[in-house]
């Protein structure tokens, strides 16, 4: 089987950057904690704190503007109906009814795309989507631990990544291609 990280791999760009700059457009308010993101992601990417660092700190902010979002389900409609087609076409190419997703990106959003690309299995950061909460973040190691609990017997053939942070899922599978672009390299 052949699974896939979702976010600069199979999508053009990072879907919860292009959510956020679909919601900023509809709130302007949202300007105001700009500087606070930015902060985060650069402390995060240079090393000056840690994933759990951030969601400490940040995780209840996110969930503060999301409990005010009244159609959450829709607004994400709205989105793929504009953003569906920055699914790379090297992935439409070879796109196979087992492939699995796996990514970072909110449930929420991935199902919705998912279900667009008659993708039935994927894995994304889980959310409890009625109190607008953010369960467990899929990402680095989290995403081995959220993999093998849904696919505990799954072997992965093709592992398709744009980013060495998922060195976690590289170990698992028989083979890993780092995605660049429409260009793949294989690097296992």
């Amino acid at each position: 089987m052949n699974v896939y990280d979702f976010d600069n791999t199979i999508y053009q760009g990072e879907s919860g950057v292009d959510l956020f700059l679909g919601y900023l457009k509809k709130e302007p308010r949202l300007l105001a904690k700009l500087p606070m993101a930015i902060k985060c992601i650069y402390k995060y990417k240079t090393g000056k704190m840690s994933l759990d660092d951030v969601m400490d700190k940040y995780a209840g902010v996110v969930e503060e503007f999301a409990q005010s979002i009244e159609d959450l389900e829709g607004d994400v409609i709205d989105f793929w109906d504009k953003n569906s087609s920055k699914i790379k076409p090297f992935y439409l190419r070879q796109r196979q009814d087992d492939d699995i997703i796996i990514s970072a990106c909110l449930d929420v959003v991935l199902e919705e795309i998912c279900r667009r690309m008659n993708i039935k299995h994927f894995v994304g950061s889980k959310t409890d989507l009625e109190n607008r909460k953010l369960i467990n973040f899929c990402f680095r190691e989290n995403k081995v631990k959220a993999f093998k609990e849904k696919f505990p017997d799954a072997e992965i053939d093709n592992f398709y990544t744009d980013s060495l942070n998922d060195q976690p899922m590289i170990d698992l599978a028989k083979n890993a291609f780092l995605v660049k672009g429409d260009r793949l390299i294989k690097i296992k």
